[in-house]
C-alpha cells in the first residue's frame, strides 16, 4: 500500500476494523487484545456551549467505555462558563482532558475554531442556545464531523426547514448524529414501547402529560455592564428567538415521548395560556400552557405546563389504552419508573409490569449508543427526528401564543423567522430582539397577532 493510500484511508473504516485487526494480532501473539489502544483510535471531542447541560454532555461522552475518548477544545461567548466547564471536566476526567488555553475559544465564531481542532470522524457537541443549531450543524457537516446536539434543535418553522435539509446532507455523508432526547434511549421506556405495540394496554385512546413547577425563565430588565445581545444569550430561555422559549425547552421531552409511544406526530394543536403575577419580569414566556394535540386518527394528547410558585406540582406522562394505562414518566425524566396497569385504577392490584430499579441513566445511554454507532459504522442519525420533535413543540407553542388552531403545515411553512441573521452575529452585534421605550420586549398577543408569535 502506498503512503498516499494510507493517508486516504477513512478514519471511519479504521475505527470499524481496528477491533478485528487487534484481536487477530493478539491471538497470534498469545496475549489479551487491546482493541482500542493507540492514539489513532481516540475519538476527539469539542464542546460548543459550556453551560451546565453542555458540560454534562461532555462528561457523558468521556464516560463511554468502548474506546478512548478525549476532549480537546471548548467554545463559548462567556469566559466564566468556559472556565467553569474546563475546571469541572478536568476534575472529573483529568486524563481525558487536553484543552490548553489556545484551544479555549471565546466569541460567536468560536464554534469554527473549536471544530477546526478536530479531524473527520471526531465529535462536536452543540449545547448553545438552540437558535445556533443550524449554523453549527452546517459547519460540522462540511468538516465531516459526527454530532451530538442538545434539544430543541430548531426554534421556528424556517429554522426547521433548514435543519431538515441539513439532516438529509448529514445522512448522505454517513455522519452519526445524536439529539438530546435521551428518553428514547431509556431501556425501560423502550420496553414500554414494545409492550404498547404488542397490545398490552389495548389501542391508544388518549394521552396526557404534566410539568408543573415554580416560577422559571422569568427575567427582569437588562442590568448594566452587559450588552443587550449577551444578556439575551445568557438568559436564552426567556427569549423566543434564542431558545424557542420555556415551552420548547421544558416540554419537548414529554411531548416527544408520548408521540413516540403513539408512533406518529400530531397534525394540529389547539391551546391556551397566559401570563400571571409578572412583577418586573420582561421575558416572552407564558406562565401556563394547556395544549390539545390531535393525531391523524383523531387521538388526543393533552399537555399541561405551568411555572407558577405556590401551586400543586407534577411531572408525569400517561398513555391510556382500551385495556389499561402505561406510565411513561413519574416525577421526572430519570428514573422513569415505567409501568403498566390493567384498567384505569393505577393500584398495585392492577399492576401488570414495572421496570426494575435502579435504572441506568438515559443521559449516559444516549452517548453509549452514539459512540457505539460511530465505532461500528452503524446507521445512526437522529437529526430529522429531532427537528420533527422541535417543530411539533413549536406548533403547540404557536397555538397558545396566537390563539389559533395551528397545523403541522402551518408551523412548518410559517414565514416568521425569529432571528434570520443569527449566523452573522458578533460580540458587537445588536440583539435580534429589541425592547421598547418602556424597557419591555414584544410578547405574544393571542387573538390580535394570529400569524406570528410577537
Amino acid at each position: 500500500m502506498s503512503e498516499n493510500t494510507r493517508k486516504n484511508t477513512s478514519r471511519r473504516e479504521f475505527l470499524k476494523n481496528t477491533g478485528r485487526i487487534a484481536a487477530t494480532s493478539a491471538v497470534m501473539a498469545g496475549i489479551v487484545p487491546r482493541i482500542y489502544a493507540g492514539e489513532n483510535n481516540t475519538i476527539k471531542v469539542a464542546l460548543i456551549g459550556c453551560g451546565g447541560r453542555g458540560t454534562g454532555a461532555a462528561s457523558n461522552a468521556l464516560s463511554v467505555r468502548n474506546g478512548p475518548m478525549k476532549i480537546v477544545a471548548l467554545a463559548d461567548v462567556f469566559e466564566s462558563r468556559l472556565a467553569r466547564s474546563y475546571k469541572s471536566l478536568k476534575n472529573r476526567h483529568s486524563n481525558k482532558v487536553d484543552i490548553p488555553k489556545d484551544r479555549q475559544f471565546l466569541g460567536f465564531d468560536g464554534y469554527k475554531k473549536a471544530m477546526d481542532c478536530l479531524d473527520k470522524g471526531d465529535v462536536a457537541i452543540f449545547a448553545t442556545p438552540p437558535a445556533f443549531r443550524w449554523v453549527h450543524f452546517g459547519y460540522a457537516i462540511k468538516k465531516g464531523l459526527h454530532v451530538f446536539m442538545e434539544k430543541p434543535v430548531t426554534v421556528d418553522g424556517p429554522t426547521t426547514r433548514k435543519l431538515f435539509k441539513l439532516a438529509d446532507e448529514s445522512v448522505k455523508k454517513n455522519l452519526k448524529v445524536g439529539v438530546g432526547l435521551m428518553i428514547r434511549h431509556c431501556r425501560g421506556r423502550q420496553e414500554l414501547k414494545r409492550r404498547i405495540d404488542d397490545g398490552e394496554i389495548g389501542d391508544i385512546m388518549m394521552m396526557r402529560a404534566y410539568r408543573m413547577g415554580g416560577r422559571a425563565c422569568a427575567v427582569g430588565p437588562k442590568p448594566d455592564g452587559i450588552s443587550e445581545l449577551l444578556y439575551q444569550v445568557q438568559k436564552f430561555h426567556s427569549f423566543l428567538w434564542a431558545s424557542a422559549g420555556m415551552y420548547s425547552d421544558f416540554y419537548i421531552h414529554q411531548i416527544d415521548e408520548c408521540s413516540w409511544m403513539k408512533g406518529s406526530w400530531p397534525i394540529e394543536a389547539h391551546a391556551t395560556g397566559g401570563r400571571h403575577y409578572r412583577g418586573n419580569a420582561v421575558d416572552q414566556n407564558f406562565d401556563n400552557y394547556s395544549v390539545e394535540y390531535t393525531y391523524e386518527d383523531g387521538t388526543k394528547f393533552f399537555y399541561h405546563g405551568r411555572a407558577i410558585s405556590g401551586c400543586k406540582g407534577g411531572f408525569d406522562s400517561y398513555v391510556h389504552g382500551t385495556k389499561g394505562v402505561g406510565v411513561v414518566s413519574t416525577r421526572g425524566h430519570h428514573p422513569g419508573r415505567v409501568r403498566t396497569y390493567k384498567g384505569y385504577n393505577m393500584t398495585n392490584d392492577n399492576l401488570i409490569w414495572k421496570v426494575p430499579q435502579p435504572e441506568p441513566s438515559p443521559y449516559q445511554l444516549e452517548w453509549d449508543d452514539l459512540i457505539d454507532a460511530i465505532r461500528k459504522d452503524k446507521p445512526y442519525n437522529e437529526a430529522k427526528r429531532g427537528a420533527e420533535a422541535s417543530l411539533v413543540n413549536s406548533m403547540g407553542r404557536m397555538a397558545a401564543h396566537t390563539g389559533q388552531v395551528i397545523t403541522y403545515d402551518d408551523i412548518l411553512n410559517c414565514k416568521h423567522e425569529f432571528a434570520p441573521d443569527v449566523d452573522k452575529l458578533t460580540m458587537d452585534s445588536a440583539a435580534p430582539l429589541q425592547a421598547g421605550l418602556d424597557g419591555k420586549y414584544p410578547v405574544p398577543q393571542p387573538g390580535k397577532l394570529k400569524d406570528r408569535e410577537y
